[in-house]
């Protein structure tokens, strides 16, 4: 399965702004972007400027590292989102926030969505009383994500257990944190994702 390797922080810095792409790390004074605040490169300190298609690429490029997505398969959720009824930046948004390694990531048991993905990789989470093991897997309205009872072997599943019950769950989902089971209300609304884009300038540069 395809993913990127590379250092992350480079990611943060080559967007000029946080990302939270690892944790708690990104919350300490080791932050990249807090240490350098500029571009990766020998080129990064140089003023530059942008165009119009680069605004429009930049606002991808964040949206694809926030979710921890290849191109190719970025293209096939706009495509999706463009089938769909509604406003396609909207739609986009929606689809990314239902897969299930960001769901586990928003129930509060992975301190990032790289760590998330790695959980349900592993074979960690249940979706409907069935074991799911794709990350990208897209959950429902009404669907129940539970953690496997032997999961709790892991010392840092139970870590991440007892760090989730301090921390916020969004509007669309509802979580038990005494099973550690969550079921999708509905579909988050646009102001009920917290992802710092413009996907406006994402369905501008995919409409050119």
């Amino acid at each position: 399965m395809a993913r990127y390797t590379g250092p992350v922080c480079r990611l943060c810095r080559r967007e000029g702004e946080k990302l939270y792409l690892k944790g708690d790390r990104c919350l300490s004074e080791k932050c990249a972007i807090t240490r350098r605040s500029y571009a990766p490169g020998q080129h990064g300190q140089e003023r530059k400027k942008i165009s119009e298609y680069g605004l429009q690429l930049r606002e991808k490029q964040k949206l694809r590292r926030i979710y921890g997505i290849l191109e190719r398969q970025f293209a096939r959720y706009f495509a999706l989102a463009e089938r769909r009824k509604g406003v396609t930046g909207e739609n986009l948004l929606q689809i990314l926030e239902s897969r299930l390694d960001n769901v586990v990531y928003r129930m509060g048991l992975a301190s990032s969505r790289a760590e998330a993905r790695q959980l349900v990789r592993h074979g960690h989470f249940e979706v409907n009383g069935r074991k799911v093991n794709i990350p990208s897997y897209l959950v429902r309205v009404g669907d129940e994500i539970k953690l496997r009872e032997q999961a709790l072997e892991s010392p840092r599943i139970k870590q991440l257990v007892a760090q989730a019950q301090d921390r916020t769950v969004p509007e669309w989902l509802e979580v038990d944190r005494v099973k550690m089971v969550a079921r999708v209300k509905a579909l988050p609304l646009r102001e009920q994702i917290d992802v710092p884009v413009k996907e406006h300038l994402i369905v501008e540069l995919y409409s050119r």
